[in-house]
This record gives structure tokens, sequence and C-alpha cells, in this order.
């Protein structure tokens, strides 16, 4: 491209003017490779059904977490965050491929049989880092799948996240509470030999915990499973971050640090075991804050701080497990005052901590009530590094960078679409109304260890949510068919506005089946 501005010359020049050319051509390159480095690092941090009202800078009084506060005081705090999922995997999907779950029929957690989710073909957020000349990374939970069909625990586990983006890969491979309980590197189970490969339907030789699920289901494989020790998954997965984070220190970096907390089961490691007044839902998120200090701290000793980008949010609400029922109880609220938890399309379910700091770049103490979302991470990342998305590239992903650093008198998302568990309950939020095309949350229903139905209209028996469908733990005959309500005037969603204002609801119900049937709905 240069050669084509310059005038034609001779094939022999003399010394001169090729020492000019030479310097020309170096000042060039270096010129824009000085533009290419300006580019700050990026770290998120993805928190595992960390809820709206988990920490202290979003109101909770039972749980301290002076770290994560730090970062909302020295940079930005969103009070109108969300995930498009209020679901773990199709929360991932989203955040790494900038496209809407639902789109790919994604909907519920996968585990221990399940192939990779997202095509390999597919761009991510790690692709569009590297185009940047970025070092990507993702640490921690994956939650994604691996492999054509099914992982093979035994062998490779390709493709999975190296086919995806990311140059280096270490973590959880599935979530916590479900097998294989141990460690992934790259493309291979950390501590695997021949001789003690993984058989199903064998009981894992791993800890039994409350909440902690399926043990019978893969066995085998017993050194791999003796190096994951869960009361140390935090730490190993904080010791991680903060070494990659200094062997690729001296280029820009891209880290998604996904932690499995706190997710069920609570197990923080010994020293923060007692430290809340919420029990060991509490406890497990003061580990999480030390995890963010961890990271923090490396970054400013190794003077990477003030060009460092580092967004913090959560995958969903927080969930109405055993151990969020005892917070619960004790007097701590995990959502703060909005109506639902986990996997369902009341503000509980998905809307979450959002936080971004950036020194000199993000205005400090500062806070915005921009409508904002993780599918919208990777759009946001290709302004970062003055990138052009084709089409076909994150195709619901707005960029939100202007959220991040500047005071935008607009919204810059006119809607949001929102994905509980369940189909029927595909929902969407456009300015003040929030529409929810059937009865419910769309959230989890099942009984377990607790009589009271996670989330759902059982859970109000104990948490004495009012909403005017509900009666008793039950629906009421006379509920309407969906949903609608004014989150300007009652975020709590008390008051079901579908039968007061439906010219409102059949506008949002035809503009959600209109972006379901778009290929696209940003920008």
């Amino acid at each position: 491209m240069l050669l084509t501005k310059i005038p034609k010359f001779r094939p022999i020049m003399n010394t001169h003017f090729k020492t000019l050319l030479f310097l020309s051509l170096f000042i060039i390159h270096h010129s824009h490779f000085s533009a290419t480095a300006a580019h700050p690092n990026v770290v998120v941090i993805f928190a595992d059904d960390l809820g709206y009202g988990d920490l202290s800078c979003y109101g909770a009084t039972m749980i301290d977490t002076p770290n994560i506060d730090q970062l909302a005081a020295e940079g930005r705090k969103f009070t109108d965050g969300h995930s498009a999922s209020a679901v773990c995997t199709p929360s991932r999907y989203n955040l790494i491929t900038g496209k809407y779950a639902f789109r790919g029929n994604h909907w519920s957690p996968v585990f221990l049989k399940v192939g990779l989710l997202i095509e390999p073909d597919q761009t991510t957020v790690a692709d569009v880092m590297k185009r940047a000349g970025y070092s990507t990374s993702i640490i921690g939970k994956w939650h994604l799948g691996f492999g054509e069909e099914t992982p093979n625990w035994n062998g490779d586990l390709k493709p999975g996240p190296l086919e995806l983006g990311f140059d280096y890969y270490f973590g959880v491979p599935v979530v916590n509470s479900h097998p294989p309980f141990v460690y992934v590197e790259n493309h291979r189970v950390v501590g695997l030999v021949p001789e003690d490969p993984f058989v199903y339907g064998e009981r894992a030789n791993t800890q039994v915990l409350p909440e902690k699920r399926k043990l019978n289901d893969i066995g085998g494989a017993d050194a791999a499973h003796a190096l994951y020790k869960d009361r140390e998954v935090g730490t190993k997965l904080t010791e991680k971050s903060v070494e990659w984070i200094r062997e690729h220190k001296e280029n820009p970096f891209f880290l998604i640090l996904s932690t499995t907390n706190i997710h069920h089961p609570f197990t923080p490691a010994p020293r923060f075991i007692g430290t809340s007044e919420a029990g060991r839902y509490g406890d497990y998120v003061h580990e999480l804050d030390w995890m963010v200090g961890e990271v923090m701290d490396t970054l400013k000793s190794e003077g990477l701080d003030d060009n460092t980008l580092v967004i913090f949010t959560s995958d969903n609400g927080g969930m109405f497990n055993v151990g969020g029922q005892d917070a619960w109880k004790a007097g701590h609220r995990l959502n703060g005052d909005l109506l639902g938890f986990k996997f369902g399309a009341w503000e509980g379910g998905h809307r979450v901590p959002f936080i971004a700091r950036w020194p000199g770049k993000i205005p400090a103490n500062s806070v915005s009530d921009q409508l904002i979302s993780n599918v919208d991470l990777l759009a946001t990342m290709a302004a970062l590094t003055e990138q052009t998305l084709a089409k076909n590239e994150g195709p619901d992903s707005f960029n939100v960078l202007p959220a991040l650093t500047g005071s935008p008198k607009k919204q810059i998302r006119d809607h949001l679409i929102l994905s509980p568990a369940k189909k029927p309950n595909l929902s969407i939020r456009k300015g003040k109304w929030m529409y929810i095309s059937a009865q419910g949350s769309g959230g989890f229903r099942g009984k377990l260890e607790t009589d009271y139905e996670r989330g759902g209209p059982g859970a109000h028996l104990l948490t004495k949510h009012v909403n005017n469908d509900i009666e008793n733990g039950r629906y009421k005959p006379s509920a309407p068919p969906a949903q609608l309500y004014d989150l300007d005037a009652d975020l709590q969603q008390t008051t079901n506005l579908y039968n007061k204002h439906p010219e409102v609801a059949r506008e949002l119900e035809a503009m959600l089946e209109k972006h379901q049937r778009a290929q696209r709905t940003a920008p």
C-alpha cells in the first residue's frame, strides 16, 4: 500500500534515496506499532451466580467487598447492567460470541457429555483481540462443552477454547458442582495418566460436599482428581491469572477470569470461613473479593495499572439454592430488592453488578444508568482496538465504549432481549418497559433439598416478595398470560400491567418476534 503512493523510481537507486526510503518505512512502521501498543490491556472478571445485592458497593450490609468496592470508587458502576441470559452456559455464549444464545437454541447448562457449543469458525471476542495483536487467555470456569460431539476426557479436548481464539486455557471444564471435578489446561486434563483413565459409571474419588452432585457419573483418574481440591480452586485460578499476567506484561493482553465463586458448592478457602454475616454464601463472596484484590495488586505492582481496562460483572443473578436460602434467612438479600433469582426473567435473574475501571479514561467514582449487557463485550472490544466488524460478527453486540468512558445523553441500547431457562418466557426490555412473554419467571422450579421452588412462585413463601399475579406461592387463576412491567415506577415488579396497557404489550411482543427472526439486532 505504501509503494503505491511513491513515484516510480529507477531499478538502481542511489544510497541516499535508499536511506531515506528505509527511514520512512521505519518511522511509519513504528508509528503504527506505537498506536497499537497504546491499546490498553483488558481484564474481564466474570463472576458466577453473583447477585445484584451481593456487593457492599451495591448495598450489601452483611457482606464486605472492599476490593470490588475500590474498583467502583476508581471507575464506573452501572445500575442497569444485565446478563443477556439468566443461565450460566448461555451467558458465557453471549459473552464470548456477541450473539444471543437463544439463536443457537441454548437455554440450559451443559454437563459432562456435551460437545463444544460454539462453532470454531464463529468470530469470538478472543478472535477480535488477536486481530489487534493481543495475547489472549481464559482462566476458570468454561462450561461451553468440548469436542465435536462429546468430550474425550481421556484424550485431547478438541475443539475447545484454543480453537476459539484463546492462546491459553486453564480451569474448571464444566462447573464446580458437577463432574469431572478436575482441571483442564489447554487440551488435556491436568494430571491424567494412561494407566489411570476416566471410567464412566464409577464413583469419583473426590470430596463430598453439600450441593456437589453426580459423583457416580464418571470416576477413575484418581491422580487428576487428587489435584482438584474444592477449597483451593479460587486460590488456584487466582495464581494462574497472576502468573499469566506477569508472563505477558510486555505486550497487550486480554484475560477473562471466569470464577467459580459463588456457584455452589460454597467452598471458600479455610481462611474465609466464618468471615461474613451471611454464612457460607457470604464467605464465598469474600473469597471472590480477595481474588479481585490479588489481580489488581498484580496490575499495580507490575506497572500495568494505568493502561488496563478492568471489567467486573456476573453471569446471572443470585441463585436461590440451599446456601442462598440460608443467606436469605440470615438477612442477606442476594439480588437486593429485585424480584426473582437465577434462571428467571424477573429482574433478579439477570440484572447484575457491572463495574468498569480504566484510570484516566473512565471517570472515577461515577455511576451510569446506561442499559448494558455482557453480550456487548465483543463489539466494545472491537471499538477499543479500532476495528470494524463484519455483518456476521457479534450480531447482537452493541459498542458500549462511550458508556464506559463518556456520558452519552441517550441510551446506546434501544432494547435488550433477555433469556430465562424456559423458551416461552423469552423477554424484551425497551426503555422503561419489560415484557415477559408468558406467566412467571421461566426459571427453575424444581424441588431438591428444600420445599421452596428455586426462584419460582413457591419462593415467595420465604422471601415475602409481592407480585400481583401470585398468591400463597401459586399463580392466581386470573393472572394474565404474559407480563408487562414499568421498571421506572416499579423496579421490584410488584404489579403486572399487561391488562392495563395491552397496546404496549402488543408492541413489545411484535418487536420481540421481529428480533427473533432477524439475523442481527446490533447497529
